[in-house]
């Protein structure tokens, strides 16, 4: 059986970041679906991937919304730190012409982006929306 629009987007999504260099230099290949329970710190996690049909008479297609994940908890300036790697991940992903198996994508753009500090107190998660259109 064949990949959904999600399964094959975050597939590809994994595959790019992890080739990205400036991705790389900041989490090496600590790019991930689900993390190890204790993760080295900082890293990338895909994270909600919400596929809606678009329907037309000649074709299917889906516009697909997700988030990237940037998880830092270093001594100092970990929000410094999130928003980097957050920075890195939109520079590799916005407007990107990524090989999606199975679909064409037609497009794929930065929406938004956060910042904020987790309940622990001493860690940040930057979340970075973007918006895609796969054809297929």
């Amino acid at each position: 059986m064949a990949d959904g629009y999600a399964l094959a987007l975050q597939k590809s999504l994994v595959s790019a970041l992890k080739a990205d260099a400036g991705v790389t230099a900041l989490v090496s290949g600590r790019v991930y679906d689900e993390p190890p329970q204790k993760a080295k710190r900082p890293y990338v996690r895909i994270g909600v991937i919400a596929p809606r049909p678009l329907r037309s008479s000649c074709a299917s297609a889906a516009a697909v919304t997700f988030g990237i994940e940037a998880h830092s908890r270093p001594v100092t300036s970990g929000r410094v730190e999130a928003t980097r790697c957050a920075e890195a991940v939109v520079a590799a992903l916005d407007t990107a012409a990524l090989t999606v198996t199975g679909f064409t994508l037609v497009q794929l753009h930065w929406q938004a982006q956060s910042v904020d500090q987790d309940t622990d107190g001493k860690s940040y998660t930057a979340i970075t929306a973007f918006s895609a259109i796969l054809d297929g």
